[in-house]
């Protein structure tokens, strides 16, 4: 009996759960814009993940402005394909590959009449540079996206990482360690050296006398 009415309680508590989703998707109006974010979102991801710059501007707005993790900026897209030629795909390209994986932080919020989407979250990113071995970088990201002529498109796509705390930061200060470990070793290994050849020097004067 008690078994039965756990059954009855859950699937009431079932009920009531999906009658609240559907009253919250139908009290959304702009929840169809919100698929359509998602679904850009993804494609953008994809896109950056099949290293198909072509595929990545083709959701942007052609004066899209980008600021990459390295602080610079791009305005439209001939100098966001300049960018990411010149980065991923030149002869002198820094980095072989670049992966991504994205999560929204929150809904997107939307202003001027519903026209305009704002959007954060954070990525996990790979890079496979040309001179090193790969690492990784967590990392912030922040769009803008505009419903232009019933589409959207990303017209704004800020990229972050912490500059204080990053595996870069930490690499770079382990090899300082390294290096200061071994000048300390180096300076006693030298300063032993130097003890013995005087200790040395001074027994063979001894000796010639």
């Amino acid at each position: 009996m008690r078994a039965l009415l756990q059954m009855i309680c859950s699937f009431f508590l079932a009920l009531l759960a999906a009658g609240v989703s559907l009253a919250t998707a139908a009290d959304d109006p702009h929840a169809a814009d919100r698929q359509a974010l998602i679904r850009l979102f993804r494609e953008m991801e994809a896109s950056i993940n099949a290293q198909d710059v072509e595929r990545m501007v083709a959701q942007m707005h052609p004066q899209a402005t980008v600021t990459w993790l390295n602080g610079e900026v791009s305005r439209g897209h001939d100098e966001i394909r300049a960018y990411y030629q010149r980065m991923v795909k030149g002869d002198q390209r820094i980095l072989d590959r670049y992966l991504t994986t994205a999560k929204l932080g929150a809904s997107a919020r939307f202003f001027g009449n519903g026209e305009v989407a704002v959007a954060d979250g954070t990525m996990v990113d790979e890079f496979f540079p040309v001179a090193r071995g790969p690492f990784r970088l967590d990392s912030n990201w922040t769009s803008t996206s505009a419903k232009i002529d019933g589409r959207w498109q990303v017209v704004a796509l800020h990229l972050s990482a912490n500059v204080f705390t990053n595996s870069l930061m930490a690499e770079a200060q382990s090899a300082i360690r390294l290096a200061a470990g071994g000048a300390a070793l180096g300076g006693l290994l030298l300063g032993a050296l130097l003890t013995w050849l005087w200790c040395r020097r001074g027994a063979q004067s001894a000796r010639s006398r």
